[in-house]
């Protein structure tokens, strides 16, 4: 979910330069790789999903990276432009587009298979098919539905007709069963035609993701990623759940219905990935400077354990920039304080009050951070410099703050919720920004939330919205696919089009830079794509829905023993069906 780019930032200290030339070599030479042993990952927070219909963390893509597989992906490589380039997976190539820009035409990789409990079998196009359907089911849908919902034709009227549906197991099969996608058609078991109702240039990506992975007819049987899910899931990577307690641990087997010669990504080198959970950081980092772990699972390295590692310029570190941005997303819907947060003045003085450059020196400085002004960050098509919220060093301009909430009718300041993720360095991060709204007359109750929780359970309720269990609150968001990523921000959290999007939190809808927006992802050029797409970033600040503060880089970190360490774009991490161990 992020657009990954090696940072320049990183090169101003020679350590971390040192390091990261040494981190590039990759390990030791492909042809030198390792079979065998059990890769050994920390982590802090459980995975949001098994089921990659509704799979969404950044995190939880490299689970599904090593269980899915997908028609279209990326190779894993520190080259900042094949990480980035889409390749065929479960497809013999990438296609070009026919019919006027409108179809493409996937051919499915023989030999590629489901392990299902009959044994293994062919993944076929009537597979693709169910997985896309699946995405709008109403028990559980995709909080990546918005992309795909309008665009493929026919499967507006399709979600919209299984809306209607009661969510049980019984109903949404027999409605999978019995209806069609009619822009989704196959020729044959390994052929797939998809039409588009409007031409996108960044199509292609989206069949990267993981929630338009196929599925297998056996799924139907079971309840959205629920227990029964989760205890007989079908594989289609190298690797499967075997064991699993929730919060505590996961470990992944082979998939004996793999196979290398119909997989041109994934190598598997390693037989078992034993995932544990609840490591705080600290812990998690020593665990892999002493050789007890290998890889961390979502946990941010912090600031003071990363200075003492670039200073003896550790040859593990690895740092890259991910298109990655941190805001405070504001409660439009709530009535909370007379509905003050409905009026645009007291979202600019919330805009105003952010101490960005201290929120930066939290994150460990400019070398993992910068502060952030808009909506999309460096690397997004249509990243640019501007700020309608200006202050001097980014500090924040307190007294510009208070002057446009007394002109809002709050002279005396005014008292607002704000709920945190209990992870890394995110309570430090809530108070930091506490201590900022203060300097302006504006108190912050802190809530801390638990980190599996905060998104899943909190943040996507919208209930919590509606009945103000919040008014203001920290998130962060990188680019669900790699590539011409801009409308993988704005799309998901800025646009209405009469479904709640999941993470559009108050149904923020600004019509002008939907249209525009539209525009962009028809654009023929990516100048002209990220001219307009940088129209919408300001058109959106203009409405300040948000308050941005940074754009952080991602800081990977590794075990002694891990041999080719190459960077997988939509996860974010090492990717897992690639290293080997030396031990």
């Amino acid at each position: 979910m992020k657009l990954i780019q090696l940072s320049e930032h990183a090169f101003r200290n020679t350590a971390v330069c040192t390091a990261m030339t040494l981190a590039l070599a990759g390990g030791a030479l492909a042809q030198d790789a390792q079979k065998g042993g059990t890769l050994r990952i920390v982590g802090t927070a459980d995975l949001d999903h098994f089921d990659p219909t509704s799979g969404a963390l950044v995190t939880t893509n490299n689970f599904l990276r090593a269980t899915q597989r997908t028609l279209i992906s990326y190779h894993a490589s520190t080259d900042e432009e094949e990480r980035i380039r889409p390749v065929g997976d479960l497809a013999t190539e990438v296609p070009q587009p026919t019919n006027g820009g409108l179809t493409y035409t996937f051919h499915l990789r023989e030999g590629a298979m489901w392990n299902t409990p009959g044994g293994a079998r062919q993944i076929t196009s009537t597979d693709f098919e169910r997985g896309v359907k699946r995405m709008c089911n109403p028990a559980l849908g995709s909080a990546m539905l918005t992309y795909f919902v309008s665009l493929i034709d026919g499967m507006d009227t399709f979600c919209d007709g299984f809306a209607e549906v009661e969510p049980t197991v019984e109903a949404m099969k027999a409605y999978i069963e019995e209806n069609d996608i009619s822009g989704i058609t196959q020729p044959d078991d390994l052929t797939v035609d998809i039409t588009l109702s409007e031409t996108a240039g960044d199509f292609i990506y989206m069949v990267s993701l993981p929630t338009s992975a196929p599925a297998p007819i056996e799924v139907l049987d079971y309840m959205p990623d629920g227990p029964e899910y989760r205890e007989n899931f079908i594989a289609s990577g190298p690797y499967t759940p075997v064991d699993y307690v929730p919060d505590a641990s996961l470990t992944l087997a082979r998939n004996p219905a793999w196979s290398a010669e119909a997989d041109p990504l994934r190598a598997a080198n390693v037989d078992n990935i034993e995932i544990t959970f609840g490591i705080q950081p600290d812990a998690a980092i020593q665990q892999l400077q002493a050789g007890d772990a290998d890889m961390v699972y979502d946990i941010t390295i912090p600031p003071a354990i990363l200075s003492l590692l670039t200073a003896t310029a550790d040859d593990k570190v690895m740092t890259m920039s991910a298109g990655r941005t941190a805001f405070l997303f504001i409660n439009t819907v709530s009535d909370n304080n007379g509905g003050a947060l409905k009026d645009l003045r007291v979202r600019q003085a919330l805009n105003y009050a952010i101490d960005k450059t201290a929120l930066v020196q939290q994150m460990g400085g400019p070398a993992m951070a910068q502060p952030q002004s808009g909506i999309f960050g460096a690397g997004v098509l249509g990243y640019h410099d501007f700020d309608l919220y200006p202050s001097e060093g980014d500090a924040g301009d307190p007294e510009k703050a208070r002057a446009l909430l007394a002109e809002a009718g709050y002279p005396d300041g005014i008292t607002l919720k704000m709920p945190y993720r209990n992870q890394n360095n995110q309570p430090e991060i809530a108070q930091t920004i506490q201590a900022a709204m203060a300097e302006a007359g504006i108190t912050l109750e802190l809530t801390p939330v638990t980190a599996s929780d905060y998104y899943s359970k909190f943040m996507t309720n919208p209930r919590n919205t509606e009945e103000g269990a919040w008014d203001i609150a920290p998130v962060g968001w990188a680019p669900d696919w790699v590539g011409g990523a801009a409308r993988s921000v704005f799309q998901p959290q800025f646009t209405f089009d009469g479904r709640h999007q999941t993470y559009n939190y108050t149904d923020y809808n600004n019509p002008e830079a939907n249209e525009v927006a539209k525009q962009a992802i028809n654009a023929t050029t990516p100048e002209e794509a990220a001219r307009l797409w940088a129209q919408v970033d300001e058109l959106v600040m203009a409405d300040a829905p948000v308050v941005p503060y940074y754009s952080e880089q991602v800081v990977l970190y590794r075990g002694p023993a891990v041999e080719n360490f190459q960077p997988y774009a939509l996860g974010g991490q090492g990717d897992w069906t690639n290293v080997w161990l030396k031990r």
